[in-house]
């Protein structure tokens, strides 16, 4: 048992409060989206204005869309996208000159 009767006194200071702002962790995923969405679009119109066939867009279109979900889901997407488009891009344009001498040799069998 305790053998002190002493009391003390308690003494308070006036109450401090802060204000507080939450703050994110993380950069906000929508400025991200818009950033990445602008990227694609400006990558996509420069290979656009390039392509010498205008067949070529749908495909064009589908290999930045393609480049784009691949992109999404790696942890700098912005860094990656370029490069996996450029590889995406040469893979259409691969694609569609193959498709054409395809055609073009059919098209000569059938006249044959």
């Amino acid at each position: 048992m305790n053998t002190n009767q002493y009391r003390v006194a308690a003494k308070f200071a006036p109450e401090t409060r802060f204000a507080l702002r939450p703050v994110a962790t993380v950069p906000f995923r929508a400025d991200l989206e818009n950033e990445f969405e602008r990227l694609k679009n400006r990558l996509l119109a420069r290979q656009l204005e390039t392509a010498e066939q205008p067949e070529l867009n749908a495909s064009l279109r589908r290999a930045a869309n393609e480049a784009a979900a691949l992109a999404w889901v790696t942890f700098y997407p912005l860094l990656v996208f370029p490069a996996l488009f450029e590889e995406k891009v040469g893979t259409a344009l691969a694609q569609a000159c193959r498709q054409a001498r395809v055609y073009a040799n059919s098209s000569e069998l059938l006249a044959a």
